[in-house]
């Protein structure tokens, strides 16, 4: 009951955070080590952007962090449907848009290599959570990268 009341607090405090630009995901203190989905508890993230020194990897850590925390979503919430489940990775792609500037910044971007990791990502918590119709396409729909 602790571990919950301290995931639904980090949630709480996570997602009432500034939503600009400087704000950002190291905030978030969930880690994938609590997530239940025994899966995703031994996935590697981003294996193909955290290999490639073109994407710098405290961004890259960011990135994994949007995907924790959607984990950790579909986790208390429990979506019941497609619908339901799009609803949080459409939010969870914002955050990732947002990181958008800050790739730039550091002479990178996240482009064709990144876009098909990230949206593999999307899919493999889709299908580890139950939702194998899942449309990777729709998963990410709100996407501007």
């Amino acid at each position: 009951m602790k571990n919950i009341l301290s995931i639904l607090l980090s949630l709480l405090l996570f997602g009432c955070g500034s939503s600009n630009e400087s704000s950002n995901t190291k905030s978030n203190n969930l880690k994938q080590t609590e997530l239940t989905n025994k899966a995703i508890l031994n996935h590697s993230f981003l294996e193909g952007m955290y290999s490639d020194s073109y994407f710098p990897n405290h961004l890259v850590d960011e990135v994994k962090s949007v995907l924790v925390e959607l984990c950790f979503q579909i986790e208390m919430i429990k979506p019941k449907d497609l619908k339901s489940l799009y609803s949080l990775t459409h939010e969870s792609t914002r955050k990732i848009n947002q990181l958008q500037n800050r790739f730039y910044q550091n002479g990178s971007e996240i482009e064709t290599v990144a876009r098909e990791v990230i949206a593999e990502d999307f899919e493999i918590i889709a299908n580890s959570y139950g939702f194998k119709n899942a449309d990777i396409e729709e998963l990410i729909a709100t996407r501007e990268w």
